[in-house]
């Protein structure tokens, strides 16, 4: 895993309805994640917050997407940043809600199509994010980026998404929460969740090691998408979309350790922190401590605060 780690903030609040998102790449800062990241070895540049171009008109048919014009910019933006941060190290995108990763993985993928490596992407999330603008009853857009990546018509509005990634090399881990348009589509395109029913039949462990596996035969790059609320509210309050039944603190430790020991990981998301939702940067602090064990601290090797 490369260990130059570049954090890009993307104070993006305008694919959902909570206000507070925007805070979240300053709590993640607060909360000592580029101390955390050079205690562990790694060579940290920050590049500061993304600055969006003044938005440009746009429409969509369905009158329940708002800031679209707004997300657009956003994504122009994300991907840009995204590009050039992976031409040099390992980006951590730190958000901001989830409609960031509209921007972020384009502009993976599009360095991915560069190197003619296949992209793959894990999405750590309670929802599949898998509705267009078209599609989307809520209009926000927070919940459209997976089918953004697929490919799915829709997003006529949006830049084209460079080299759009099978389904196949998509994995919906943890998911909990879909809406039945959604599920529909999910089927009619091929792609089945990891979701909480088979994580508790099957454990972590098997699932995420088969789809590790299929990254690592196709010497693909991959691209981790961590939303708070994959993570049980009892643990992480900080997020405008809890649904309870989310991971544990072991089981996403567990994931995390697993990413590092596999080596295959070359980006990240941050997504969905709203610190006006937290607990005393509770949620902040366990994002950054999940951070850490994805770049190769182990859970017994934690410093017990307490003590």
């Amino acid at each position: 895993m490369n260990q130059h780690c570049i954090l890009v903030g993307a104070p993006v609040d305008s694919g959902q309805s909570n206000p507070g998102c925007l805070m979240g790449p300053a709590s993640y800062r607060v909360a000592g994640l580029a101390a955390t990241l050079e205690e562990l070895g790694c060579r940290v540049s920050d590049r500061g917050d993304v600055a969006p171009r003044p938005a440009q008109a746009a429409a969509v048919s369905n009158p329940a997407v708002h800031h679209l014009a707004e997300t657009i910019a956003w994504t122009t933006a994300l991907a840009k940043a995204a590009q050039d941060a992976m031409a040099e190290g390992f980006p951590i995108f730190l958000g901001g809600d989830h409609s960031l990763s509209l921007g972020t993985v384009a502009g993976v993928a599009a360095h991915a199509a560069q190197q003619g490596r296949p992209l793959f992407v894990l999405w750590l999330d309670a929802h599949s994010d898998f509705h267009t603008p078209v599609t989307t009853r809520s209009g926000n857009l927070h919940g459209t980026p997976v089918a953004y990546i697929a490919g799915r018509d829709g997003f006529a509005a949006f830049p084209p998404f460079p080299a759009p990634v099978p389904v196949e090399r998509i994995c919906l881990f943890g998911i909990r929460s879909v809406d039945p348009d959604e599920f529909s589509a999910l089927r009619d395109h091929g792609l089945t969740p990891v979701d909480m029913r088979e994580l508790d039949e099957r454990g972590f462990v098997a699932p995420l090691t088969a789809f590790l596996d299929q990254v690592r035969a196709a010497g693909g790059l991959l691209h981790v998408s961590l939303d708070v609320d994959f993570l049980d509210p009892s643990i992480a309050p900080a997020v405008g979309t809890t649904v309870p039944g989310g991971a544990t603190f072991r089981e996403a430790h567990l994931v995390m350790e697993m990413l590092h020991e596999s080596d295959l990981v070359s980006s990240l998301d941050l997504v969905e922190l709203n610190p006006f939702l937290d607990e005393r940067g509770r949620t902040a602090r366990l994002m950054v401590d999940l951070t850490a064990s994805l770049m190769g601290r182990k859970v017994f090797d934690r410093v017990n605060r307490s003590a």
